[in-house]
């Protein structure tokens, strides 16, 4: 079986195979704003190698996309075979509400992560897959996604500070807050409000308030954690989310290839 001290850490990771429109324009950017690490593939030999990769994680199959029935059964059955050495959790994405179907995931191959009916209205079953991830313990014990962005161009933060900005470096950033280090030591005092941050998330420029949580060393350089303020606007924290989401996706992808 799986070793599962890291995937209660971390979290597990949630895989999407052929996803419909709906399921990839809205199901899936709700469950990324939820804090669920999740991702999408449009090839199968990628999806195995990423179950392969990563133990433990969560498998959702669009069985009436792209492939055909008997294709989808076969994959389901596959992946299921090996959950016990895996411990992959499989779950049933479908449009139709067929009850031989569902008889035949629920009650033949024994999907752990439940047969859910997606249609043009999505929130109902947006809720159901929340559910459902949250009972197979899909987050661990984290309550936030931390992306580390040390090695990442153009992911900075710009403060302001006796009427310029000072550059600094983010290393990692969630929705709570971020950590970064600077060529020159700002001295930013603990506790310290600092309006009109300025982060620069590769594309996108947001705005943000923060309170100065502390400092650290690590070898040469001096980090600073900053959390964001409760005032903060709500678009800035679906934006943070959104930059995780799709840098995570762009990550897997270059390591899948």
């Amino acid at each position: 079986m799986v070793e599962n001290d890291n995937l209660n850490a971390l979290g597990k990771k949630i895989f999407f195979l052929h996803p419909s429109a709906i399921v990839q324009n809205h199901v899936i950017e709700e469950l990324a704003q939820e804090e669920f690490e999740v991702y999408v593939f449009k090839e199968e030999k990628k999806l195995k190698q990423a179950i392969q990769h990563y133990p433990g994680s969560i498998f959702f199959a669009s069985i009436n996309e792209f492939m055909k029935e008997n294709a989808w059964d076969d994959l389901v059955r596959d992946i299921m075979g090996k959950s016990e050495d895996l411990g992959t959790s499989v779950g049933i994405l479908t449009s139709m509400n067929d009850d031989s179907l569902k008889q035949k995931y629920i009650g033949h191959h024994k999907v752990q992560c439940g047969f859910t009916v997606i249609k043009s209205d999505f929130t109902l079953a947006t809720k159901q897959l929340v559910n459902i991830l949250n009972g197979v313990n899909a987050k661990g014990r984290r309550k936030y996604i931390r992306l580390i962005t040390e090695n990442e161009t153009n992911t900075v933060v710009n403060l302001p500070m006796n009427g310029t900005f000072v550059h600094g470096i983010i290393k990692d950033i969630s929705v709570v807050g971020f950590s970064c280090t600077f060529t020159d030591d700002p001295h930013l005092t603990k506790n310290a409000l600092i309006g009109d941050i300025q982060l620069r998330l590769q594309t996108q420029l947001i705005n943000a308030e923060g309170i100065v949580f502390g400092s650290r060393v690590e070898g040469p350089d001096k980090i600073y954690v900053i959390l964001f303020s409760q005032r903060i606007d709500p678009s800035v924290r679906t934006k943070i989310r959104r930059y995780i989401h799709s840098n995570l996706q762009n990550r897997m992808d270059h390591d899948l290839r």
